[in-house]
């Protein structure tokens, strides 16, 4: 009976096309498949091994049952790792730095009387208050630049020099509060008028009237704290 199932199942897969056999040893001698005198399992031509009559799915042999060697014998391929490409981050861009830049106008008669260039109490007081505050909050200080102005009465070079001294007066003041910077002065003469009045006033009322424009600006330049 054992014989005949084994003729059985040759017959079965008699039709399967032939591969490369190699040895395929049993590890007992009890094995489920049939075997030489040397250990060996007896294989038909397309490589599958001739099973006994009591062989059950639990008695597979690796290269045996539909598995064959030259299958098994196959290198196995290789893991292929992915390649990412590092993306660089983008370029942080440093932050302009902070400046302390100002610009303060003195004007009216606070700053100067009518035709004359000494600088005079009040227009000190806002130097100390509020050009000195302004000041102490540059870390480096570059550069202050004064300008003067006055008004329209007079001659074009008559007024350029007025405002050139009133300038020298206020940046003479400012070396005094111990400014170190470089200032910068210069004169516009009567070129730059910001209020007009009509012509037909009086000496005084015209004077009083124009005297905004009798001015100094006052402007910072530097990097803030």
């Amino acid at each position: 009976m054992k014989q005949k199932l084994a003729i059985a199942y040759c017959l079965a897969t008699a039709a399967l096309p032939s591969i490369a056999q190699t040895d395929i040893k049993t590890t007992t001698t009890n094995s489920a498949y049939i075997q030489d005198g040397r250990g060996t399992i007896s294989r038909n031509g397309t490589g599958l091994c001739w099973r006994s009559g009591y062989w059950t799915p639990a008695d597979s042999l690796p290269g045996c049952d539909g598995t064959t060697a030259a299958l098994a014998e196959q290198p196995a391929i290789a893991a292929i790792t992915p390649i990412t490409k590092a993306i660089a981050a983008p370029a942080v861009k440093s932050a302009a730095p902070k400046r302390c830049d100002f610009a303060v106008t003195l004007q009216n008669d606070e700053t100067f009387d009518f035709n004359k260039s000494s600088l005079k109490s009040i227009a000190k007081q806002r130097i100390d208050n509020e050009i000195m505050g302004k000041l102490a909050n540059c870390a480096q200080l570059d550069l202050v630049i004064v300008t003067g102005h006055t008004d329209l009465i007079g001659t074009q070079q008559y007024n350029q020099k007025l405002s050139e001294k009133r300038a020298t007066a206020v940046a003479s003041y400012l070396s005094s509060k111990g400014i170190t910077a470089m200032i910068d002065t210069m004169g516009m003469g009567k070129t730059q008028q910001i209020k007009t009045c009509e012509e037909k006033l009086s000496q005084t009322k015209l004077a009083e009237c124009l005297g905004p424009n009798r001015r100094v600006v006052i402007e910072g330049r530097g990097l803030a704290k």
